[in-house]
C-alpha cells in the first residue's frame, strides 16, 4: 500500500511538473493579441534571479527588465517581483514555432488549437547573431552529438590551451542538451542545454536554447515539417477594447560590440498606430529608454475605433 501511494504520489509530481513547462496560454475568439496576465512574486530566503526565472519559465533579462532598479543580486525576502506573464502576440502567423529575437521568446501554436505555449530563449551573440528567416523542422535528434565549428575549436584552444574534440558525444558536457531540432538545411539548431543559466539571453553562437525541459516537451510534441519562422520585432502593438492601445517595448538587438542600439525614428507602423500624435510618441519614446517587455497603456485611443488587429498588424511591422 506504502509502496502505491508513493508511486501515485510520484506520477503526480511528474504530470505537474510537465505541465508547469508547458506554458500555455488560450486565444481569444476574436483573434486579439494580448495574452496572459501579469503576476507577481514576493522573495523569500534563498530566493535569486535565476531560480525565479526558472521556477516562472521566464528569461533572466525579461526578469530584470520587468523590474527596473532591482539588483538581482540584491534580493531580501519581502520584495515583490513584477512576473512578465502577460504578452502581446508578435506579428506572424500563427502557425508552427514563431521566435522574436527582441523579446528572447520562443512561440509554439498547434495545429486546429486556440492555444498557444510560450518559452524563454537564449539566442546568438553578438557577432554570432541567430538570423530572421522562415524554414522548417528537418530532422529530430535525440541525445546528439555535437561538431564544434573550426572557430569555436580554434576559440576553445587559444583560451584552454588544449584542442578541443572534433566531436563532443552526447553527455553532460555537450551543450546541446539532450533534445535538438535542426531547422532546414542550415547548421542552425533549436536544442536544449547543460548550462542552467543563459536561457533568455544573448550566450550562443546561433543556435537557439531552451530550458531542458522546455526542449523536451517541444520535442515531444512537434513533427518533422513544422514551420519556424524567426523575426525581430522589439515593439508589439495591439487594441486592448476600442478605445485602449497597449505597446510592449524591448530591448533592441545589438549588432557589434559597444554598439548602442536605438529604435529611433519610429517606423511609419508605430507612428500610424499613435496617430502620429506627438505627445504619444514622446511617451514612447521613454518607455523606449527604459523598456519593460510588458505590455503598457499608451493612449485611450479614442480616435481608432474603427480599427481592429488586423490592421495594426499591417501597419505595425518593423
Amino acid at each position: 500500500m506504502k509502496n502505491a501511494v508513493l508511486f501515485l504520489v510520484s506520477l503526480i509530481l511528474i504530470v505537474l511538473s510537465s505541465a508547469s513547462n508547458a506554458k500555455e496560454y488560450t486565444l481569444t475568439p476574436d483573434n486579439g493579441r494580448l495574452i496572459g496576465s501579469i503576476t507577481y512574486h514576493t522573495v523569500e530566503k534563498g530566493d535569486y534571479f535565476q531560480k525565479i526565472a526558472e521556477q516562472y519559465d521566464i528569461g533572466f533579462l525579461a526578469l530584470m527588465e520587468s523590474n527596473p532598479g532591482v539588483d538581482p543580486t540584491r534580493l531580501k525576502p519581502g520584495m515583490v517581483l513584477t512576473i512578465p506573464s502577460q504578452m502581446i502576440l508578435p506579428y506572424a502567423k500563427r502557425e508552427g514555432i514563431v521566435v522574436n529575437l527582441s523579446e528572447l521568446r520562443l512561440y509554439y501554436f498547434p495545429e486546429e488549437s486556440n492555444k498557444v505555449h510560450v518559452f524563454p530563449v537564449g539566442i546568438g551573440k553578438i557577432g554570432d547573431s541567430t538570423p530572421t528567416l522562415i524554414s522548417h523542422i528537418s530532422e529530430k535528434r535525440h541525445k546528439p552529438d555535437w561538431y564544434p565549428t573550426d572557430d569555436k575549436r580554434e576559440e576553445y584552444q587559444q583560451q584552454h590551451g588544449t584542442p578541443m574534440p572534433k566531436v563532443i558525444p552526447a553527455g553532460p558536457e555537450n551543450p546541446l542538451g539532450d533534445h535538438a531540432l535542426r531547422l532546414g538545411q542550415s547548421v542552425y539548431l533549436i536544442h536544449g542545454t547543460n548550462q542552467r543559466f543563459g536561457i533568455g539571453m544573448r550566450v550562443s553562437s546561433g543556435c537557439i536554447r531552451m530550458y531542458p525541459k522546455d526542449i523536451e516537451w517541444l520535442f515531444n510534441e512537434i513533427d518533422i515539417g513544422t514551420k519556424v519562422t524567426i523575426i525581430d520585432q522589439p515593439i508589439k502593438m495591439t487594441y486592448q477594447e476600442p478605445n485602449t492601445r497597449l505597446i510592449e517595448v524591448h530591448s533592441p538587438l545589438s549588432l557589434e560590440n559597444h554598439q548602442q542600439p536605438s529604435l529611433l525614428p519610429f517606423s511609419d507602423g508605430v507612428k500610424n498606430f499613435l496617430g502620429n500624435d506627438p505627445d504619444l510618441l514622446g511617451l514612447l519614446e521613454e518607455y523606449v529608454k527604459s523598456p519593460k517587455g510588458i505590455p503598457m497603456q499608451i493612449s485611450p485611443g479614442s480616435y481608432a475605433n474603427e480599427q481592429d488587429n488586423s490592421q495594426v498588424s499591417e501597419a505595425g511591422s518593423l
